[in-house]
């Protein structure tokens, strides 16, 4: 049995293939496939196999794809109640990948549908946890309020994932190895390790969720500082259900213009330091710097399900990449068009006087677009006022413009987009963008 595991950085997501006597399953695969078939071909592999552990909320995998284009049988719970061509896949059921037997675990929790995997070949046994086992933590339980097949509280499914990890894996070994579909930085959970795979004697060890408590203290705690919930969320558990459009056919429509102008909602990647020296006005400036920026994230969290926009990137050899990246939630039907700038009808951002800030902040309002859990933890200032970035188009229009506007976060990549977001709804404000600065106050 060979494992081999796949990241997708900007969202810390873990996809995995198993391979066995020339033949090969893949789960909870991401929206390209390409990396997948390149890895069956390396190995000499057929993909017989794709199983999603759960309809995931964070990102659109490509199931539907990858059993058009290899005939892969897809498996998962029946409680998913997927409308795509599959085999359900519960408590009792086993399936052979070469000599690999991959047995289903029914693992409610983070959701209601979700299932756990168990691998074994000879004396080798591995753990394919989806969302209801991370390193060091487990899957936050308040996604499955209002979308998906099966709907339930987030208390009861609070219980649901004591009960699961109280009872499912009791008879598991401890060298057993875990891979889980998150690492840290995913939203799916809220204290994930950076570590990319366990052993369940560790996670017993180690994991809050596996130590002696009352089923009352563990909801507690499962429910307590949870993040906040990206806009896209739940339309992504409604895609993974329906199975989505294979990638080439969904991106092949989507315009490009060179040096080009727009209007209306627009969404900018470029870095934050060229974006101000240059934008179209209303611009918001989400920055795609690097395969680890979390672009996709606040993409799916500003810009809305079905909300029409317009890219506009660094330059035209950037275009394939950051379609692809749009992909990543499903948001490309909504993309109206990728377009390059020209040097007209730009705007620039205001330069702040960082001294004059540090003498005399009683003269700025200042706006912390932290998240409500990061400001327990530290205030960097007596005087500001709290506004998620998650929320600010909402709540900008409360926000006093009697003197100049300064924004931060906690390091500066967000507040590129927060400064943008009220330079583009506060007509006349005065907006500043403390970026990196930041780091002087803490």
């Amino acid at each position: 049995m060979k494992i081999k595991q796949f990241e997708y950085k900007p969202l810390t997501h873990y996809s995995y293939a198993i391979v066995s006597n020339g033949e090969m399953a893949i789960i909870d695969p991401q929206r390209d496939p390409k990396e997948y078939y390149a890895f069956a071909r390396a190995n000499e592999a057929n993909i017989v196999a794709v199983i999603d552990t759960h309809p995931h909320a964070d990102f659109v995998n490509s199931h539907l794809q990858i059993h058009k284009e290899t005939g892969a049988t897809i498996y998962n719970s029946e409680k998913l109640g997927a409308d795509y061509p599959h085999k359900t896949f519960d408590d009792g059921d086993s399936i052979k990948i070469g000599k690999t037997i991959i047995k289903a675990i029914n693992s409610p929790g983070h959701s209601p549908d979700s299932i756990t995997l168990v691998a074994t070949q000879d004396t080798a046994t591995a753990l394919f946890t989806g969302d209801t086992l991370f390193i060091g933590d487990v899957g936050r339980p308040d996604l499955r309020e209002k979308v998906g097949n099966m709907q339930s509280k987030r208390e009861e499914l609070a219980g649901m994932m004591y009960n699961t990890l109280t009872t499912k894996f009791n008879d598991l070994p401890d060298d057993v190895v875990v891979y889980p579909a998150h690492g840290a930085g995913s939203l799916c959970g809220k204290n994930l390790s950076n570590a990319a795979s366990s052993t369940l004697g560790d996670e017993r060890r180690d994991n809050w969720a596996f130590q002696k408590q009352s089923k009352e203290e563990f909801v507690n705690t499962i429910l307590e500082g949870q993040p906040f919930i990206p806009s896209y969320f739940g339309f992504n558990v409604d895609i993974n259900k329906a199975g989505a459009e294979s990638l080439e056919p969904a991106i092949r429509s989507i315009p490009f213009k060179k040096e080009a102008t727009a209007t209306s909602l627009i969404v900018d990647m470029r870095d934050e330091a060229t974006f101000k020296k240059g934008h179209l006005a209303g611009s918001i400036n989400i920055q795609a710097i690097s395969e680890n920026a979390k672009f996709e994230t606040w993409l799916g969290t500003i810009i809305k399900p079905k909300e029409e926009f317009t890219l506009v990137i660094d330059k035209e050899s950037s275009k394939n990449y950051m379609i692809n990246r749009v992909t990543k939630l499903g948001y490309e039907k909504q993309l109206k068009e990728v377009i390059t700038l020209t040097d007209k009808n730009l705007v620039t951002s205001k330069e702040l006087d960082l001294k004059d800030f540090k003498s005399n902040p009683e003269n700025y309002t200042i706006i912390d677009i932290r998240n409500a859990g990061e400001i327990e933890e530290k205030s960097f200032f007596e005087t500001s006022q709290l506004h998620p970035l998650n929320n600010l188009r909402k709540s900008a229009k409360s926000i006093s413009t009697d003197k100049p506007i300064v924004v931060h976060c906690a390091g500066g990549y967000r507040s590129a987009a927060g400064s943008s977001i009220l330079d583009s709804q506060l007509k006349g404000a005065t907006v500043y963008d403390l970026s990196e600065a930041i780091n002087d106050f803490k």
